[in-house]
């Protein structure tokens, strides 16, 4: 198989396409262009080119105001790297990090298809460490959240960087598939301070015999790119957090324990999560309006389960706000409620008042949706 090694920017171009989050960036050619940028310091300088090795070689570069970043400009464009001369750099914000993650996707002909790779160790020396786990999907369609949780659990022991790699994971496969890429590869996938994960580097390589094909998909990769930026946009001002699975099952959540929970139940009951929502940031009737809005145009949801454990949330609040929402909602998507916590049998009067039923236990309100959504496509 031939193939052809892009640079940097071209491929976060195609992460950014999937809705996986990369560092503010320019590309920059020239000097004129340098002293014209606006950025805020301090920033990342890198050698764009298609050769690996760049970070070992001196290709990346931190600058501190705009004569660091001229000096660092003139001495990377002045260097070879695998015998190729830079075509450009990339400037980026400079990272906050707190962890450096490895993740990728690659052909491999014994699985039939695709390997995701992960390693909660990356960085420049990731050759250094134990070789990342494997998780042999085949057929990119083949993919499930909860097989890949399952390898992730003895070497992730954040939850919610498990999860979070387990959307980027499959952003990575749809991005392999819809280009025909030999290697999708994010090395680091950088955890910052407050959580966010975001693709500090990209390499990827494309199938050379396929570039004809790649034209295609352009306007669509393109449409998905945009609607899921405001999806994350909106989340990330309601301070609501989303994560896109697989499933057909949609997760209206509060808390890290009962959204892995009611995932490993939804999984145990035969179906998958389409998604969790962790509303618990915000559990008001926007951030719940917000939630249902966006799971009700989602077409692969297809039911939805509100599973919310009220610790320091009184749940018959919930209850109320819920009420009014299912009120006024449009969608026919069947919906099931599990709210359990303080107050919760207040909540179970309130549900109950309005016609709805608070479920005693996680188990039987998600066989209850799982029944539901069956029942809808027979």
């Amino acid at each position: 198989m031939h193939f052809m090694l892009v640079t940097e920017a071209q491929g976060k171009a195609l992460l950014r396409a999937a809705a996986v989050t990369t560092p503010s960036s320019h590309e920059l050619r020239s000097l004129d262009e340098v002293r014209d940028c606006r950025v805020d310091f301090p920033v990342a300088v890198k050698a764009q080119v298609a050769a690996g090795g760049r970070g070992k070689a001196g290709g990346i570069r931190k600058a501190n105001s705009p004569s660091e970043l001229e000096s660092a400009f003139d001495a990377i464009m002045g260097m070879r790297f695998g015998g190729e001369a830079p075509s450009s750099v990339l400037v980026e914000s400079w990272l906050d990090i707190e962890r450096e993650l490895y993740l990728a996707v690659a052909i491999d002909s014994r699985v039939g298809g695709f390997n995701v790779l992960y390693s909660p160790r990356g960085g420049i020396n990731i050759e250094d460490g134990p070789p990342p786990l494997s998780y042999p999907v085949g057929l990119a369609r083949n993919f499930r959240a909860h097989a890949f949780r399952a390898l992730l659990e003895p070497v992730e022991s954040d939850a919610k960087v498990r999860e979070r790699v387990i959307s980027t994971a499959r952003r990575l496969l749809e991005i392999a598939q819809a280009n025909e890429c030999t290697t999708v590869e994010v090395n680091p996938l950088v955890v910052c301070r407050g959580g966010a994960l975001i693709a500090a580097d990209a390499k990827v390589a494309l199938d050379d015999a396929a570039s004809f094909r790649r034209a295609a998909t352009a306007a669509a990769i393109a449409a998905a790119r945009d609607k899921a930026e405001r999806e994350i946009r909106l989340c990330e001002e309601a301070n609501l957090m989303l994560v896109w699975l697989d499933g057909e099952i949609g997760l209206i959540s509060g808390g890290a324990g009962m959204t892995m929970a009611a995932m490993d139940a939804i999984d145990g009951a035969g179906a998958h999560p389409a998604c969790f929502l962790d509303v618990s940031g915000n559990p008001t009737p926007a951030g719940f309006g917000l939630a249902f809005d966006l799971l009700d145009r989602a077409p692969n949801v297809k039911g939805i389960l509100v599973s919310m454990f009220g610790g320091g949330l009184h749940t018959d609040r919930v209850a109320k706000t819920l009420v009014e929402l299912l009120a006024r909602r449009a969608s026919a998507k069947p919906v099931t409620l599990r709210l359990n916590g303080t107050r919760s049998d207040l909540a179970t009067t309130i549900l109950g008042e309005a016609g709805y039923r608070n479920h005693a236990t996680l188990e039987v309100a998600v066989a209850d949706i799982v029944k539901k959504v069956a029942g809808a496509r027979s």
